[in-house]
């Protein structure tokens, strides 16, 4: 029985014919809607506002928010399996048997006593989940590059990704207001309105496998590169102006996330605003970031990739800066339409910092080796990122009871005048 399934999982077609590749995509969009469901239920501000409900720390905030950027960390195991068994539908299914379900102990969590031990129940299946979706994030990507002709993949990951949006942007809505609601009408601890959300979000993942089951693969061409892993991972590390980029890029991204994973807890915390609120704001951010990368690779078209990084970087670091005046000291009246310009600010200037980078790096690869080059620089981002989170974590914990304040006083006989003009708190 299991050696009948297993072979039904085997490589079943040679050169994808049109009928294989429609067959493909259909499902592939399914496997997307799916996925999108599960992501958004289960990570970003849904993922912080649960831990919060248990009572984390911004040390367990920088804690999950640095998992997933770790645990790309085992994808090179994942490019060990695929060069030694050469079945990526059989090594993305049973990543997904195993990190589907934690979706599910995470939601446990809510019923578990003292609130320690769910946060720390929460971090383990998240891990573990990350974990092993890192096995299937490594077999994704080629087997849709074989299967799905090169002239259609930009329209083909274009559709997916408007549908991917649309179930994500409606669900997330959705599911604050729901959280919301169940707050404001008392139908118990809050953190109980997020079970049947991770259950909803565990169907959808449970759903994206079988679609991905449906997806036909081809058989892969023989291995040429007889290099041991380890060797193919490091040859980019000669490369000086690669090296120029990978110090770039890592640099870049530890330090955007010491600040990026707590946005969200400052939003629920210290502004005190709802979850639906928070989740319309970080949509508005993902809305400009699909409508201006169009934009962005025209002008590096046009010009070059570092002439995008020289506007779009810039404008990433003004944008965070801007958050030490969504409150002075407190929540003013300007604080929304402040968080709305800042999230407009930060979803243009991430598309350009994203495309510009990825294009800098696929250009740095050269023909024949890229793959070893993207891991690598992929890498490298992880770990820098990853690591980022926790200290993070660690620095907000510490200046958590501490504030830098900058006034200019006026007094005169009659009155005194104080005008607070930068409050850095928490």
């Amino acid at each position: 029985m299991l050696r009948r399934t297993l072979q039904r999982l085997d490589p079943d077609i040679i050169t994808p014919t049109d009928a294989d590749v429609a067959v493909g995509m259909t499902w592939l969009v399914r496997n997307g809607v799916g996925v999108q469901v599960m992501e958004t239920l289960t990570a970003g501000a849904m993922l912080t506002a649960f831990a919060l409900e248990l009572g984390a720390s911004n040390f367990i905030i920088g804690v999950l928010a640095a998992v997933p950027h770790l645990a790309q960390l085992s994808q090179i195991p994942g490019v060990y399996l695929i060069s030694r068994l050469r079945r990526r539908r059989l090594i993305y299914l049973i990543g997904g048997a195993v990190s589907r379900p934690m979706v599910l102990v995470i939601a446990c969590a809510a019923f578990v006593a003292p609130s320690s031990w769910a946060l720390w129940i929460v971090v383990a299946a998240f891990a573990l989940r990350y974990g092993f979706g890192g096995l299937q994030a490594v077999t994704f990507n080629p087997w849709v590059r074989d299967l799905v002709p090169a002239s259609g993949l930009g329209r083909f990951f274009g559709r997916r990704l408007t549908l991917m949006t649309l179930a994500g942007t409606g669900l997330g809505l959705g599911a604050a207001f729901f959280v919301d609601a169940w707050r404001i009408l008392e139908w118990g601890p809050t953190r109980f309105a997020y079970v049947p959300l991770l259950v909803i979000a565990f169907l959808g993942g449970m759903y994206s496998l079988y679609a991905m089951a449906k997806v036909p693969e081809p058989q892969m061409p023989p291995e040429t590169d007889k290099r041991p892993l380890v060797n193919r991972l490091a040859q980019p590390l000669r490369d000086p102006n690669f090296r120029r980029l990978l110090h770039f890029l890592t640099s870049w991204n530890f330090a955007i996330n010491l600040a990026a994973p707590f946005f969200t807890v400052h939003m629920l915390t210290r502004l005190n605003l709802d979850l639906s609120i928070v989740l319309i704001l970080t949509m508005i951010s993902q809305l400009v970031n699909v409508l201006v990368v169009r934009q962005w690779g025209r002008i590096a078209d046009t010009f070059t990739s570092k002439a995008v990084l020289r506007i779009a970087a810039p404008l990433f670091i003004l944008s965070i800066f801007a958050w030490t005046f969504t409150t002075f000291p407190d929540a003013h009246f300007l604080t929304i339409p402040l968080l709305v310009a800042i999230h407009i600010v930060t979803g243009f200037a991430t598309a350009g910092v994203t495309l510009a980078s990825g294009s800098i790096a696929m250009k740095l690869a050269p023909a024949g080796d890229a793959t070893a080059y993207l891991a690598t620089n992929s890498l490298f981002n992880s770990v820098a990122a990853g690591s980022a989170g926790i200290l993070g974590g660690l620095f907000a914990d510490f200046f958590n009871n501490r504030e830098l304040a900058l006034a200019i006083q006026w007094r005169s006989p009659g009155a005194e005048v104080v005008f607070n003009t930068m409050d850095f708190q928490q």
